[in-house]
């Protein structure tokens, strides 16, 4: 067995067999609704909890973070648009025309998290135009997030189901 054999058995490329795969996706989800905005939700959480030098961390990291994701966008958001774009079109025809597991397996991955960080976009810039502070950008992350999880609840859901459907499928033929 030489190397390039030897790696293949270990990631192997039927994803949605692959244990790897799902534990990939439970860390994806689990990160993109901790980390709202880029602010650790505990923190948010210890803000809205004890207030003082706590709210003025987290407002301090929210503005840095919201001024950042607004730069981003500003800067290099037309060109990231067009190779995310082009990237989940490719993925997309790679797995489910050409049937090609693997990039099916990215795409559920990839498609929900351009959702997300489009609503990220979307809050970062609602939150920079009203000046919020205090209980209403606390409102404000905690819809996002609540969006956040419902996104990846639906794709985990979704995941599930294209993955036992070609689990199945692929146990039947062989």
């Amino acid at each position: 067995m030489n190397l390039s054999q030897t790696i293949f058995e270990l990631i192997d490329m039927r994803s949605f067999s692959n244990l790897w795969f799902w534990i990939a996706l439970a860390v994806v989800w689990s990160s993109a609704s901790h980390w709202v905005l880029g602010v650790p939700w505990d923190l948010a959480l210890r803000a809205k909890r004890k207030g003082g030098q706590f709210e003025e961390d987290f407002e301090t990291l929210l503005r840095i973070n919201v001024n950042r994701l607004i730069y981003i966008y500003e800067v290099s958001g037309l060109v990231l648009t067009s190779f995310g774009s082009f990237v989940l079109t490719t993925l997309l025809v790679m797995g489910f025309y050409y049937r090609v597991e693997f990039a099916q397996a990215v795409f559920l991955i990839a498609f929900p998290l351009s959702i997300v960080g489009w609503l990220s976009m979307r809050a970062a810039r609602k939150i920079r135009i009203s000046g919020a502070t205090g209980d209403e950008v606390h409102r404000r992350l905690l819809m996002h997030r609540l969006a956040i999880q419902g996104i990846g609840v639906v794709s985990i859901f979704v995941t599930a189901l294209w993955g036992m459907l070609q689990n199945l499928t692929i146990g039947a033929l062989g």
